[in-house]
């Protein structure tokens, strides 16, 4: 039993706590997001749990990594989890809300759902945490184009034939990955969805105490100093007995040999499978085929978009 001074002062702190979180002016949803990949209208209808975890990113930024770390965190190192059946991306439009949603109402375990909206398109949640896992843009078109370029004939069925589509379909990828660049930085994200709003609307609330970014590159750079914040920031104690198979299962390698754990429908919509999207897990591939022209109009873009500070951390991952 606590004696009653340590009471009063642990009281004293949760007041403290409790009153600051009052004052905080919560992120609003003031919009809905629709196109042939999203529906953010499941947002309005789910009941939120105190222990939520949302993983957020605007995709390709190293998100079903990030799904394995937390996956692994919550389950001690447990092999064999269907990842992409326990961290559904909720706000894909299939399948409908109408499926997904009870299934997400339905599980047991401490939910870590996933979102590639704009903070203003989802519905915000004081009692959730979140996860935001950023990298350069032009990293994020490399792995994009690899998603997009090996995707069959059952992705674009799924995206633009089955009911509740809402603008455009979306075609088949440029021949050429420069070209595809180029089109994506002109008409910022096309063909999939934009990508400066995304970014800069997590940055803007990066301080809530809800709220914490992440990198790919620091990930790449110190995995385990980082799940370890990451574990932290979730309340989530490590037991050290399974952190080198927690290490090990988070490691690319692994990710690769049993991708189909956690690539949706275990891969089935893109030749070659799961193996393929997972596919290469490194930065820097832009850097021999981009002109220094294309790379410094990425750069200037940044930070007419971002400014200089969220620039250079989406750069480099220094906060």
């Amino acid at each position: 039993m606590l004696y009653p001074v340590y009471w009063s002062l642990l009281q004293r702190e949760l007041s403290a706590v409790k009153a600051d979180m009052s004052n905080i002016n919560w992120p609003q949803k003031r919009r809905e997001f629709h196109s042939h990949h999203f529906d953010s209208t499941i947002w309005n209808d789910l009941q939120f749990r105190d222990d939520d975890i949302i993983i957020a990113t605007y995709g390709k930024a190293g998100t079903t990594w990030l799904q394995q770390i937390i996956c692994q965190l919550i389950f001690k190192g447990e092999e064999g989890l269907p990842v992409a059946e326990m961290s559904p991306w909720l706000d894909l439009r299939v399948p409908p809300k109408e499926v997904k949603l009870p299934e997400v109402e339905a599980q047991t375990h401490r939910r870590f759902l996933k979102s590639h909206l704009p903070v203003d398109a989802l519905v915000f949640s004081p009692k959730a945490k979140y996860i935001y896992i950023g990298r350069d843009g032009r990293d994020v078109v490399w792995s994009l184009y690899n998603h997009h370029a090996n995707a069959n004939q059952s992705w674009y069925d799924a995206l633009n034939l089955t009911p509740g589509l809402v603008g455009p379909q979306i075609g088949p990828p440029l021949d050429n990955v420069v070209d595809y660049f180029r089109q994506w930085l002109e008409q910022d994200g096309y063909p999939f969805w934009p990508f400066w709003e995304n970014v800069r609307s997590w940055w803007e609330i990066k301080d809530l105490p809800n709220v914490m970014p992440v990198h790919f590159a620091e990930l790449k750079a110190d995995m385990p100093g980082e799940i370890r914040r990451i574990a932290t920031f979730l309340d989530i104690s490590i037991d050290e007995s399974t952190w080198e198979t927690i290490l090990e299962h988070c490691s690319f390698g692994y990710m690769k040999a049993n991708a189909s754990a956690s690539v949706p429908l275990g891969g089935a919509f893109w030749d070659g499978g799961a193996e393929t999207f997972v596919h290469k897990g490194t930065n820097g591939r832009w850097r021999d085929l981009l002109s220094a022209e294309d790379s410094d109009a990425y750069e200037r873009k940044a930070v007419s978009e971002l400014g200089s500070q969220c620039a250079d951390w989406l750069l480099t991952g220094s906060l």
